[in-house]
């Protein structure tokens, strides 16, 4: 099975131009996607205006994983985001995932921490923001 990973995913979401939104979607997550960040859950389509948000405000960036697990259909890892925003600024938050993975390697739910290590007050919600 080839499995989709976190930063492949990532990068493709909010950094890669060549594709859409909804193009990223379909290559790293199954119809019935859903996501709780931070204790909000997301269904798909409130998951994609949220990262649909993100591309407008996110200029740069780069996804570093520290740890990354897989056994099964279960996944985990301990990422860090740094973003430079559109307005110049810098974000970096460490995220804690845990997820499913459909037989076809994609993602089909993921539980995700985000802790901000740098960034404004205004930027602590850019985890689930829409």
């Amino acid at each position: 099975m080839n499995r989709t990973r976190i930063a492949a995913a990532l990068n493709d979401l909010l950094l890669n131009r060549d594709i859409t939104v909804a193009e990223a979607a379909d290559r790293h997550f199954t119809p019935e996607y859903r996501q709780r960040t931070d204790g909000e859950w997301a269904d798909r389509a409130e998951f994609i205006d949220h990262i649909s948000h993100l591309r407008a405000v996110v200029a740069d960036g780069r996804v570093v994983v520290h740890e990354e697990l897989s056994d099964g259909d279960k996944y985990a890892d301990r990422h860090t985001v740094d973003i430079v925003k559109t307005d110049g600024s810098s974000v970096s938050m460490e995220v804690y995932v845990f997820a499913d993975l459909a037989s076809d390697g994609r993602f089909s739910r993921i539980e995700e921490t985000t802790l901000m290590l740098q960034g404004s007050d205004a930027d602590r919600d850019l985890g689930s923001a829409r």
